[in-house]
């Protein structure tokens, strides 16, 4: 699998990422659905084995043992040197409010934590989760500057935010000489692409890589719209706070998916990642996988390339909504 440079920075990570919420252990946390260890490894192994080098996790993701299974798994199954790990931080961690938001102490201290359960002295890429309205900006920039110098990150990111935010983050560091975020992971897919209108433009004029979360709309596009058979569908408290909307237009974008899946004689999931893929603004997409199936969807899914006429199709029944952080 061919590697491709976050936005201008010298980061280069896989054209698939592959995102470790669903590894976990269930009775920590909030993502019941989540699978233990031992049924977490061989799918970062299956990852590994695709050409898959980059991992990006949360310190909050299953309280912290999300970390802890990605850490162990990637010193078991690979060289340090060989993958990109990317974590985040923001939100409390074990129900303790002082230990979330993006204050000086939250970010200087959540990056040792992290490094701990991961178990490696430094993380390719450290990602604030939220903006924190809370804490000005230029004390979480000056403590993630901190965090680069010291050599506990090699970049930072940024995630799910208004377009100004990113902005006003940026011309901070830029201000004070410290370092910017070098990406925006944001939710992009076919029934959510408000990010179309200000944030991928900036992203694209100021070289910072886009690396979208939930690029199949967290399943929904890969089956019929109005289908929620699935064990996370049924018990994923937090996704049921996203797609919420269900009108026409989306039933439309998800039946338009399966008839150029059918045409094509791919998988449902291959089309809408190969539309996310497409656009120029998108470095990689960031796919879960708890089925087998679903990483080597994610893998085909660079092979397929979608004529104006399939994108159009696919875009046409959009209609403009709020964006959902």
């Amino acid at each position: 699998m061919d590697c491709v440079k976050l936005g201008t920075s010298d980061l280069e990570v896989s054209g698939i990422i592959l995102g470790c919420m669903s590894y976990g252990d269930p009775d920590r946390g909030t993502h019941p659905w989540s699978l233990p260890e031992e049924q977490s490894r061989p799918f970062i192994q299956q990852a590994l084995d695709a050409g898959i080098t980059t991992f990006d996790t949360a310190n909050m993701y299953s309280d912290g043992s999300s970390e802890e299974i990605v850490g162990r798994a990637l010193a078991d199954f690979a060289r340090r040197e060989d993958v990109v790990i990317a974590t985040k931080l923001f939100y409390p961690m074990g129900g303790d409010p002082s230990t979330g938001g993006l204050s000086r102490t939250a970010v200087l201290t959540q990056i040792d934590e992290s490094l701990r359960r991961l178990g490696t002295d430094y993380v390719d890429l450290y990602q604030i989760h939220r903006w924190d309205p809370e804490v000005p900006i230029e004390e979480t920039m000056e403590a993630l500057d901190e965090v680069v110098t010291a050599g506990k990150a090699r970049f930072i990111g940024a995630s799910s935010m208004y377009a100004w935010q990113l902005a006003q983050a940026q011309h901070a560091a830029d201000l004070n000489g410290w370092t910017p975020f070098i990406s925006m992971q944001d939710q992009y897919n076919l029934v959510q692409r408000e990010e179309e209108r200000e944030m991928h433009p900036f992203c694209l004029d100021e070289g910072i890589g886009v690396i979208p979360w939930s690029p199949l709309a967290r399943g929904r596009l890969t089956r019929d719209w109005d289908d929620l058979s699935t064990t996370r569908s049924a018990g994923d408290a937090v996704a049921k706070g996203y797609y919420r909307q269900a009108d026409d237009s989306d039933r439309a974008i998800a039946a338009a998916v399966g008839e150029i899946a059918a045409e094509r004689g791919v998988s449902r999931a291959q089309v809408a990642l190969a539309w996310v893929r497409q656009h120029e603004v998108v470095t990689a997409p960031i796919v879960g996988a708890t089925k087998p199936l679903h990483l080597a969807d994610a893998v085909a899914s660079l092979e397929l390339t979608l004529s104006d006429d399939e994108i159009g199709r696919l875009e046409q029944p959009y209609v403009p909504r709020q964006p959902e952080f």
